[in-house]
C-alpha cells in the first residue's frame, strides 16, 4: 500500500515513520528540492498543480492525504475525481480563509471572539469603534505560525499594520481575555468511527508554538469534544483535525482549525496509546483507530531557530528528541522533544530543563 502526501515537511516525515511499521511506502509531492521528508520515500519536486505530477501521484498512491493546508484546495478536488483523498477539499477551502472559518464556525453555533470583515485601511478604522482595542488584523489566507497578523494597540496603530498585510484581504478580531490556550485532536475514519486525545495546554510566543502539554481529565474537555464533533460532521470529514481554543471564565472559544496532523499533537508519539501520525494513517485507511490514552504526564518542546547538541537533550531523563534534518534559521521549527514520565516530580523537573534549553538556543 502507498501512501501519497502533498508536502514533504516535518509533519509528512512524521506520518512515514508512523507507517512503516504499517508496511506502508509513501510517495510525496513537494516544491522543495531539500524537504526533509523525501529520503523516506519517492519524491516528485515540483508545484502542486503540475498537471504532470498529479498525474504521476494518481497512478502510483492507493490514497492521498496532505500535510499542511496551504495546498490548493483545486488541486485536492482534481485527485478527489481521479482517486481517493483525504481530508476533503472542503476542509481545505474553509481553513484557507479566515473569513470563511469563522462564518462556519458561526453557522455551528461555535462561539468565536468578534471580527469584522476588513478590505481597506477605511474599513479597518469603521470596524475598531465596535471592537475595541486591543484587537488583532490577520490577513484572510496564508497565515501560520503568526504570519500575516498584527497586534492593533490603538488608532496610531492602524495605517501601520494596514501596510504590514500589504493592504491583504483581511479581517480584525477583538482581543479575547483568556486564561489559557487549549487544542483538541481527533481522528475520524472513513467508516465514521471518531476517538478524542486528552486536550493540549499550549503556550505561544511570537505566533509560534513553543510547549504543547497533555491535559487528561480536564474540565473542558468535554466542551471541547462537543464543538469538535460539530466540525467532523458538518466536514464528513477523514482523518486526523485539530481545533484551537481559548479559553476565556469557563468558556472555550475557538481560533481556528487545521486539518491535519497538528504541532501541538507531538506529545502524543510517546505519551500515547497511538500517536495522532498513526491515527491519521489509520483513518484515512479506514482500519480500526487506536487508543488515544496518555501514557503517564506527556508534553512537548519545540526548538525554534537552531538546535543544541544531541547530547545536552539526550542528558535530560525522559526526552525523547526529534530531528526534522532541516537547517537551521531564525523563526523555523527545526526539531522537537517528547517528555513522558509517570512520576509528577520528574516529569515536571525534565520540562522545566527542556524549555530553558529551548530558549537558549532560540536566544542565540
Amino acid at each position: 500500500m502507498k501512501i501519497g502526501i502533498l508536502g514533504a515537511g516535518q509533519l509528512a516525515r512524521m506520518i512515514a515513520l508512523a507507517g512503516f511499521p504499517l508496511g506502508l511506502d509513501f510517495i510525496f509531492l513537494d516544491p522543495s528540492v531539500d524537504a526533509c521528508a523525501n529520503r523516506l520515500g519517492e519524491h516528485l519536486h515540483g508545484d502542486y498543480s503540475d498537471p504532470v505530477l498529479l498525474a504521476q501521484l494518481v497512478e502510483c498512491a492507493d490514497v492521498v492525504t496532505y500535510e499542511f493546508e496551504n495546498v490548493p484546495a483545486q488541486v485536492v478536488d482534481y485527485l478527489a475525481e481521479h482517486t481517493k483523498v483525504y481530508p476533503p477539499a472542503k476542509a481545505l477551502e474553509v481553513a484557507q480563509d479566515r473569513w470563511v472559518e469563522k462564518n462556519f464556525f458561526q453557522e455551528l453555533d461555535i462561539p468565536t471572539a468578534k471580527f469584522a470583515l476588513v478590505s481597506s485601511l477605511e474599513d479597518l478604522a469603521f470596524a475598531m469603534p465596535t471592537l475595541g482595542y486591543p484587537a488583532i488584523l490577520k490577513s484572510r489566507t496564508q497565515g501560520y505560525d503568526g504570519k500575516g497578523q498584527v497586534v492593533l494597540k490603538s488608532e496610531a496603530d492602524l495605517k501601520s499594520a494596514w501596510e504590514i498585510v500589504q493592504g491583504a484581504p483581511s479581517i480584525v478580531e477583538a482581543f479575547v481575555p483568556f486564561s489559557r490556550e487549549v487544542s483538541i485532536i481527533a481522528a475520524r475514519s472513513v467508516s465514521g468511527s471518531v476517538v478524542f486525545y486528552p486536550l493540549s495546554e499550549n503556550q505561544h510566543q511570537g505566533g509560534i508554538l513553543r510547549v504543547a502539554e497533555c491535559r487528561a481529565n480536564d474540565p473542558m474537555q468535554a466542551q471541547a469534544e462537543d464543538y469538535l464533533t460539530r466540525l467532523l460532521n458538518a466536514l464528513d470529514y477523514v482523518g486526523v483535525l485539530a481545533l484551537e481554543l481559548f479559553e476565556v471564565e469557563g468558556q472555550l472559544i475557538a481560533n481556528e482549525f487545521a486539518p491535519r496532523v497538528h504541532n501541538s499533537g507531538h506529545w502524543t508519539i510517546e505519551g500515547a496509546e497511538t500517536s495522532q501520525f498513526e491515527n491519521h494513517l489509520r483513518a484515512i485507511l479506514d482500519l480500526p483507530l487506536g487508543s488515544t490514552a496518555a501514557i503517564g504526564n506527556a508534553a512537548m518542546v519545540n526548538f525554534i531557530g537552531g538546535l543544541p547538541e544531541a547530547k545536552e537533550v539526550l542528558a535530560i531523563a525522559n526526552a525523547h528528541l526529534h530531528l526534522y534534518g532541516k537547517s537551521p534559521r531564525k523563526g523555523r521549527k527545526v526539531a522537537h522533544v517528547t517528555v513522558r514520565a509517570s512520576n509528577s516530580e520528574s516529569y515536571r523537573n525534565s520540562l522545566e530543563k527542556l524549555e530553558r534549553l529551548a530558549t537558549q538556543v532560540d536566544d542565540s
